[in-house]
């Protein structure tokens, strides 16, 4: 039934033994006020924006849903090391059902200390809200299972980091915030019990195909791992660098979340990490499928002793799941890979020529989106790519493949401009939007976020959106996790 605000909310999530979740209210704030609202996202819930205020009190207002919000508990393996977290600065408001009958967690970030804070405030800046904001639509416009943002709200607030910033709070809509970290949470902390009813509600939640399988746990693992190197995957063929692949970091639905220290290759090299808190390159872009296995290892721990009753047995099968990940890895990616190239054929025999040209574009220093998208135009210019004189004898293996795929020219430019954006988030120009928007000033950030909108679709007036930075601003770039 619709509440006054509009949000059509149920709360399923708390059917789950309340060891997963404290009942937490948002903590008040000064003075909220809507700041930004994702009309198209709204449409798509089902959700009014004829009175786009009523989401302020949807969030602080007295409405008696209120009384059921809460935060939940979830372990996870940070940079490799096993701790207990839960939503530290985070509440649901609960779980917004559109008229499709689709289910979408509304999560309220920065809103506040929380039993999960520990020494943290709760609270976020705007500047990490608009971020949050600006790259997830990218994310979803580039065709790449993400959460997403409904609003930025103001608070009012000042919030104390490095220095003084102005507050925000941001509502995440997203198909479930399970994530790997959450069946870790149950295993280390729960009973068998509380783990199987983690799975049930999981598979009923979100994985239905899974629920009249002889072994749920073992499908479910091998479903996530499906949905995890899909997202992955997509990830490598745009030039995405989560920055932050922690197991609290991977949801069980396959979407990409938490933002915070995220950012885009320019020029293509497999190590290039811009995080400030992976110092090692635990994370970095060519190491991304790799830290998917071992977080996919995880899960199976988590599971094992729901897979089989024996340990060896349940060990072996969890194992042999794991196994198969490179397989699987290896066929979606140069499938993706090759379509890039504009070769439909999927045949092994060109797998060299992803490779080849890779590490070509990394001794070059060649810009990974502008690369690619050069392929499948005639730009004649000193800037194309395709008029270097060391990639002579690599077009022309790949022009031979083209003609052995035999699906013509236009064919392959088509499966090219599908796979291969024009415009990014470029990491100078996230930065000066986001500066130039906390100081009052929305311009750049509109036009952006405008041309983010439709990536793969050249716009005219926009060729300083695909422009690498100087070299002064890559070499000192750093991104943070923005608490």
């Amino acid at each position: 039934m619709r509440n006054k605000t509009d949000f059509n909310l149920e709360y399923s999530y708390l059917s789950l033994p309340n060891k997963f979740y404290s009942l937490v209210k948002p903590m008040p704030v000064a003075k909220p006020e809507l700041f930004l609202l994702n009309h198209e996202l709204c449409n798509e819930l089902n959700i009014s924006t004829k009175d786009p205020e009523s989401i302020i009190n949807a969030i602080y207002g007295n409405d008696p849903d209120n009384s059921k919000t809460f935060s939940q508990a979830y372990a996870g393996h940070q940079f490799g090391h096993f701790t207990m977290l839960g939503d530290g600065r985070a509440v649901v408001v609960g779980e917004h059902i559109t008229d499709g009958g689709n289910r979408f967690d509304m999560q309220l970030k920065g809103s506040g200390k929380t039993p999960y804070s520990r020494a943290g405030d709760g609270k976020a800046t705007l500047k990490s809200m608009l971020r949050e904001y600006l790259l997830s639509e990218a994310i979803h416009h580039l065709n790449i299972p993400t959460s997403r943002s409904l609003a930025v709200l103001k608070t009012g607030e000042v919030v104390r980091r490095e220095t003084l910033n102005e507050g925000a709070v941001l509502i995440r809509v997203m198909k479930s915030h399970i994530r790997i970290g959450t069946f870790e949470y149950a295993r280390h902390f729960g009973t068998t019990d509380d783990l199987k009813a983690l799975l049930q509600y999981t598979i009923k939640r979100l994985l239905p195909d899974v629920e009249q399988s002889e072994n749920q746990a073992l499908s479910l693992l091998k479903k996530v791992i499906s949905l995890q190197i899909e997202l992955v995957v997509n990830w490598m063929r745009v030039g995405f660098i989560h920055g932050v692949m922690n197991t609290d970091n991977v949801s069980i639905s396959g979407e990409t979340f938490d933002f915070g220290p995220c950012a885009f290759l320019n020029s293509h090299h497999p190590e290039t990490v811009y995080s400030s808190i992976d110092a090692y390159g635990r994370y970095s872009f060519g190491n991304q499928p790799e830290i998917m296995k071992w977080n996919i290892a995880r899960l199976a721990e988590a599971l094992l002793p729901l897979i089989h009753n024996d340990s060896e047995t349940s060990l072996m099968l969890a194992q042999n799941a794991i196994d198969e990940f490179d397989e699987i890895w290896n066929e979606k990616y140069y499938s993706t890979m090759l379509n890039k190239l504009g070769i439909e054929n999927k045949n092994k025999d060109f797998y060299p020529l992803v490779d080849e040209l890779l590490e070509l574009m990394t001794n070059l220093k060649l810009d990974y989106t502008n690369t690619f998208y050069a392929l499948g135009t005639d730009v004649n210019s000193k800037d194309n790519p395709k008029q270097r004189p060391e990639l002579k004898t690599w077009l022309e293996k790949w022009q031979n493949a083209i003609f052995k795929n035999s699906n013509g020219s236009e064919t392959s430019r088509e499966l090219m401009s599908l796979n291969n954006p024009v415009y990014i988030p470029r990491n100078h120009l996230v930065e000066q939007a986001l500066n130039e928007a906390v100081e009052g000033n929305m311009t750049l950030f509109d036009r952006l976020l405008g041309v983010l909108k439709t990536p793969y679709t050249y716009q005219k007036n926009c060729d300083s959106f695909t422009k690498q930075p100087d070299t002064d601003f890559e070499m000192r770039y750093q991104t943070f996790c923005g608490t």
